[in-house]
């Protein structure tokens, strides 16, 4: 089976002076989890390296990079599922980990439960040997989180202009063929404590099934939640869309029936593959057969063949 990866991170309106990090941030991920494939990993442990690279990049939010919730506090949420078997591991709400897409790999592989939460994650963590990390927060996400908070804004204003941050996903197919993917984000700045968007919910933020395929989604999380975006795009798949069609008519939906933007990144089990987006941008790239596509503007397709 030919081995694919495709990532995202974030569909917003990523403004340009982070539109050359989110390209450069996606191509690196996108390698990264490559080289697991191409080592004959597995596509389990290729969208975990690609998601952890995207979480240790501050150019995203997720893990290093995080955005802060109106407490100015970083909750951090991620998913990982296994098409193969539908063994999934979350976490949500939970603090001071640097890559929560391995704490929910973690609850996923360590214990009887699918999802953790805040303490109970963080207690999880410490148990296992996660270490602590006190330094996810950036310098430029504390100055945008002290003027975003001098004026009151409703969470969904930020959503949709430049102070929107989200999620960063990976989906794969490895040489088994089997599916995976995975999801992190620390949310939407100046949510409520306590807020969880999709990106930890099963079939929304995420899902990854060996019979249709896997994707990851980013977005407004409250509108992927109400559409449960992630399976509805792989149920249009079972009807026989293909991964672009199921994405866009899924997306479309979304936008009809709940007035919500967002993206997704798809593999089917055969391998076709898509990154589609209904927000001003979203930063993407996937590799298969050895040519890396990318993209961050609506329409856009550039390809070069892999670095050695």
């Amino acid at each position: 089976m030919k081995t694919v990866i495709v990532v995202h991170g974030g569909a917003w309106a990523i403004p340009d002076m982070l539109a050359k990090g989110s390209v450069a941030g996606v191509k690196n991920a996108a390698w990264a989890g490559d080289a697991v494939l191409k080592n004959g990993g597995s596509a389990i442990d290729a969208v975990e390296k690609a998601v952890r690279s995207l979480e240790d990049d501050p150019t995203f939010d997720a893990g290093h990079g995080a955005v802060l919730n109106i407490d100015g506090e970083v909750e951090l949420d991620s998913i990982i599922m296994d098409g193969e078997t539908l063994a999934t591991g979350a976490v949500a709400s939970v603090r001071n980990i640097a890559n929560p897409v391995s704490l929910a790999r973690a609850v996923m592989e360590k214990t009887d439960h699918v999802m953790l939460t805040d303490r109970g994650a963080s207690m999880f963590a410490e148990r296992i040997g996660i270490p602590v990390a006190d330094d996810l927060v950036t310098e430029l996400e504390r100055k945008d989180w002290e003027q975003s908070s001098s004026y009151p804004v409703g969470v969904e204003k930020f959503f949709n202009t430049q102070w929107g941050h989200d999620t960063v996903g990976a989906v794969a197919l490895d040489s088994l063929g089997n599916v995976a993917c995975a999801t992190s984000t620390g949310g939407i700045r100046n949510k409520m404590v306590g807020r969880v968007g999709d990106s930890p919910i099963i079939g929304s933020g995420g899902y990854a099934d060996n019979r249709s395929g896997a994707v990851s989604c980013t977005g407004h999380g409250e509108s992927i939640l109400k559409v449960t975006l992630a399976r509805l795009i792989l149920f249009q798949m079972e009807q026989g869309k293909s991964a672009t069609a199921a994405a866009e008519a899924s997306l479309q939906y979304m936008g009809e029936r709940v007035k919500g933007c967002g993206g997704a990144i798809v593999v089917s089990s055969t391998g076709d593959w898509a990154a589609s987006f209904t927000t001003p941008r979203m930063a993407w790239a996937s590799i298969k057969e050895d040519v890396l596509h990318y993209g961050l503007n609506p329409k856009e397709d550039f390809t070069e063949r892999e670095h050695c």
